[in-house]
């Protein structure tokens, strides 16, 4: 059963740019996770890059940013060296933590039925407790206003 605003969420470990990531090590800050459908790709591209340049402002308002995608550390790894992203990437191959927020959605690709990642971003704060939940988030003006989100809780 998917995780529901003013609930705990389970903590959980994967892969990550960073060696093993697990969400608990981060208590005591608030996180922003956001999932994302594929590295090198345009819109993921543009959303990571607006995660980098707005970063110092979350880390100045007690926040992680932390990105999570199926795509392989390997992967992760050259899209933040290339970007020069400053927070972890997390590997989600088998897509447990993408089934604990329900992010897999059938989703239409040059026409085809395909399924994927929608894009949406989670904000948990410093106790572990999810307070924000930004579904089919659409990339201009979204990290502001995650930002504005973190500032506020």
């Amino acid at each position: 059963m998917p995780i529901a605003v003013d609930q705990p969420v389970p903590d959980f470990t994967a892969p990550s740019t960073a060696g093993d990531f697990t969400l608990s090590s981060l208590r005591g800050k608030k996180v922003v996770l956001f999932f994302y459908p594929k590295d090198n790709t345009p819109g993921c591209t543009t959303e990571s890059l607006q995660f980098r340049d707005l970063y110092a402002q979350f880390q100045a308002a007690g926040a992680e940013v932390v990105g999570i995608s199926r795509d392989s550390v390997k992967s992760h790894d050259n899209f933040k060296a290339k970007l020069e992203l400053p927070y972890t990437l997390v590997s989600d191959a088998d897509e447990k933590i993408c089934a604990l927020f329900d992010v897999i959605k059938m989703k239409k690709m040059y026409g085809k039925e395909v399924r994927g990642i929608e894009r949406s971003t989670f904000l948990i704060d410093a106790k572990g407790i999810l307070r924000r939940e930004f579904r089919g988030v659409k990339v201009p003006g979204h990290v502001e206003a995650i930002v504005d989100a973190v500032q506020a809780v």
